[in-house]
This record gives structure tokens, C-alpha cells and sequence, in this order.
């Protein structure tokens, strides 16, 4: 039997139905800031054909199911800086729209010792029904708005908002935030700098996780590929896990980025 004669080979249908919210949100579309904030992580929601994934609901609220209070330190700086931010609203259990099409972990069948039945045995159809609906139009939107910015001749500092949770493989992680870069180390190594120049914090330098371009997306394909001046920041989540901690983050990254915006722009 070839594929085409296996029904569950043959093209799914859109994943998302009326009752499912857009694969992403864009807040503050008109910002005049040259920052650009991507989360990738930020949104949890499971669409309502996929049901919760097999898992309880506290699995999802786990560090697995998304990048807990990326969304609204995110938020809170686009506001502060008048930056565009953009957020991914799906799990990335569902779809981690951080990784490229071919990774094994873009639709992973475990996830830090817990299975996800819901992502066991996927076919061809319905891994290309999640990119369709989720992955796509996210990067899309994203693509449009810096070709956007570049026809209009309007600069962009590419920032990549992500959080990491405090423990991992039963090993504590003692950094506060981490800087991460792959091939291109300009932004990286400017907010590395003024990051330890605030004296209360312990940074990582590609830590607690490092880039590549099979591990990685954003940061290869929106800013490598594009030669903008990007970064992507890592921070503990137990420092943003609520509102509180949220906002004194955005506080102090608006503070450090508008500080640095001069020296970045000099970079491109």
C-alpha cells in the first residue's frame, strides 16, 4: 500500500476550529521603538481538537508546557520601551515554534521525564497540521513585520524573550538570567556586560542553554539570516512567576536595553 492509499497519511484538515484563539498576538504594532520582542513560548493553550495532550492540567502549568511569565515580562517591556512584541499563544508541547521543522523535539513524545501521549506516533498529516496552523503563521507575521521595517527603512534590535526553570534533571541552575548567541555575539555581549554591571545578578554566557541552527530557530532564522543585531534572553522563573517579579524585570531591562540602544544601533 502506498502512503497515499493510508487514510491517515492523506491530508488532515486546519487544526484550529472557531472555538480555538490565533496562533499569536501582537501587542503594541505600532511601537516606535527599533526593539523588536519575540516569546515564543509564551501561551500554553492546547487546541480543542488535540483535547489536553493526554496530560493533566498541572503538567501544562509545568515548565514544559510553556515558559512561565514570559508573557507578561514581555508584555510589560513592550509597554515600557514602545517596542512590537509578539507572542505565541499554543503550548509548545502542542508545537515549539522555537525549533526548526526537522527537530526531533519540534513535536516532542517526552518532555523532561514526562510522556505526552498526545504526540506519540504522529504521521506525516498531522505534524504538517500543527506547522500549518501554528508554526507557520507565527513566523510569518514575524517576517512580515521585519520585512516591514527594513522596506521602511526603520532599524530593529532583535530581542528573543524566553524563561527557564530553576531546577532541571534534579541539578539547580544558579544563574538569574542568561544571555544566549550563535554566530553573531554583537547584542550578546554588550547586555552580557551590563547585565554583570548591575551587581546583583549571576548571568550565563550561553547558559543555561546554547543556540544552533538545528537546535534553534528564531535566532538563526529571523536574526542571522536577516544580519540584524539579536539576542536571546534567558530568565529563572521564579523571578517572574508573578506579576510583581514581571514588572521589576521589565523595569530593569528597559532601563539596561534604552541604555544600550545608542551603542546597538552603531552595530548595524
Amino acid at each position: 500500500m502506498s502512503r497515499l492509499d493510508n487514510p491517515a497519511e492523506l491530508l488532515a484538515p486546519p487544526l484550529l476550529g472557531p472555538q480555538d484563539p490565533p496562533p499569536f498576538t501582537v501587542h503594541n504594532p505600532y511601537g516606535r521603538s527599533p526593539f523588536l520582542l519575540l516569546a515564543d513560548h509564551a501561551g500554553q493553550r492546547v487546541p480543542a481538537a488535540l483535547g489536553d495532550l493526554g496530560l493533566a492540567p498541572a503538567e501544562l502549568d509545568r515548565h514544559i508546557g510553556w515558559d512561565i511569565g514570559i508573557a507578561g515580562t514581555t508584555r510589560a517591556l513592550a509597554r515600557q520601551l514602545d517596542a512590537f512584541a509578539i507572542e505565541q499563544t499554543y503550548s509548545r508541547l502542542v508545537i515549539d515554534c522555537n525549533r526548526p521543522l526537522a527537530s526531533p523535539t519540534l513535536m516532542p513524545e517526552t518532555s523532561d521525564g514526562t510522556a505526552i501521549p498526545g504526540n506519540a506516533g504522529l504521521v506525516r498529516a498531522q505534524r504538517q497540521q500543527r506547522i500549518a496552523a501554528i508554526h507557520a503563521p507565527y513566523h510569518a507575521r514575524i517576517a512580515a513585520e521585519l520585512d516591514r521595517r527594513r522596506d521602511a527603512g526603520v532599524p530593529t534590535l532583535l530581542v528573543m524573550m524566553h524563561s527557564f526553570t530553576p531546577v532541571m534533571d534534579g541539578a539547580a541552575r544558579p544563574w538569574h538570567a542568561g544571555v544566549l548567541y550563535h554566530r553573531d555575539a554583537r547584542f550578546a555581549q554588550a547586555l552580557l556586560q551590563t547585565l554583570r554591571e548591575e551587581g546583583d545578578l549571576v548571568v550565563g554566557d550561553n547558559q543555561p542553554y546554547s543556540v544552533s541552527s538545528t537546535s534553534d530557530y528564531a535566532v538563526p532564522v529571523h536574526g542571522e539570516a536577516r544580519g540584524l543585531v539579536h539576542v536571546e534572553l534567558e530568565i529563572r522563573q521564579d523571578l517572574i512567576a508573578d506579576a510583581a517579579g514581571q514588572q521589576a524585570w521589565a523595569a530593569r531591562l528597559a532601563r539596561i536595553f534604552t541604555a544600550l540602544q545608542p551603542r546597538l544601533l552603531q552595530l548595524r
